[in-house]
């Protein structure tokens, strides 16, 4: 598994003047981006659901999910997000794949994904 610190801006997608710069771990471990549940009430992100996850302990837990807007590298796009614990700041690989972006193991930056259609 990689990971790498990422900055991004993240907003509310019903309200985008609600918005904050992040400083992710992106891990291609995570399937989604999780972020600290009173970071998401605080720019009042709505949950829209909730979902069952296996900890790296194995534990099975379950969370409350909703959608955010996220920019890196002057890509954006909508994404699932995860009501999470104090601290916690992942960014998923569903988030790095919807911005058409990958993690280079070498450099240990971000890169333009190669994507496929068929």
């Amino acid at each position: 598994m990689g990971f790498i610190k990422v900055k991004a801006f993240i907003w509310n997608i019903f309200d985008p003047k609600k918005s904050q710069e992040v400083e992710f771990l992106a891990d291609i471990g995570a399937v989604y981006t999780v972020l600290p549940e009173t970071l998401l009430n605080q720019l009042n992100i709505r949950k829209i659901g909730r979902r069952k996850f296996r900890l790296a302990d194995n534990r099975i837990v379950e969370r409350d999910i909703g959608i955010i807007g996220i920019k890196i590298n002057n890509r954006e796009t909508h994404t699932i997000v995860v009501f999470g614990d104090k601290n916690i700041h992942i960014l998923g690989i569903t988030t790095l794949e919807e911005l058409g972006l990958e993690i280079d193991p070498i450099s240990r930056k971000l890169k333009e994904m190669e994507l496929l259609l068929l």
